[in-house]
């Protein structure tokens, strides 16, 4: 069982994966778990929560036994990580622009950073972070 906080992405999503990347770096303290929205796990915690299993446009953090999605997950993110408390700042944006920004990166994250036909997957030293 597993009791860190994991954040869950879209595999396949080139920033999404550039974005595991630079929190695995900056996790020094390896608070984070990850698995990928299209994963096992992923999929399970959509359905557990009644979320579509067949669109992967928002970065969620389960944690707690509840998820939080889009800018507010990220912001709840960031916060945990050392050197990152000043992002505390953008909880003073409504959620509705905050969102709004969130969404039309997501919508056009494909366009903008690529796509793999795959699931990025971490290196062996790095595959104990992450749920399948």
């Amino acid at each position: 069982m597993n009791d860190k906080p994991v954040i869950l992405f879209d595999g396949v999503c080139n920033l999404c994966s550039g974005s595991v990347q630079f929190i695995l770096k900056r996790d020094k303290e390896k608070r984070f778990m990850f698995a990928s929205l299209q994963s096992n796990y992923g999929q399970n915690i959509l359905k557990q929560f009644d979320l579509p299993t067949d669109t992967f446009n928002s970065f969620i953090l389960f944690e707690d036994g509840k998820i939080l999605t889009r800018s507010t997950a990220a912001l709840k993110m960031f916060q945990q990580l050392k050197g990152w408390k000043w992002v505390k700042i953008f909880w003073a944006v409504p959620k509705f622009l905050r969102d709004a920004v969130y969404n039309m990166i997501a919508k056009n994250r494909y366009k903008w950073f690529g796509k793999k036909e795959e699931c990025w997957l971490p290196t062996p030293d790095l595959k104990s972070r992450f749920l399948d």
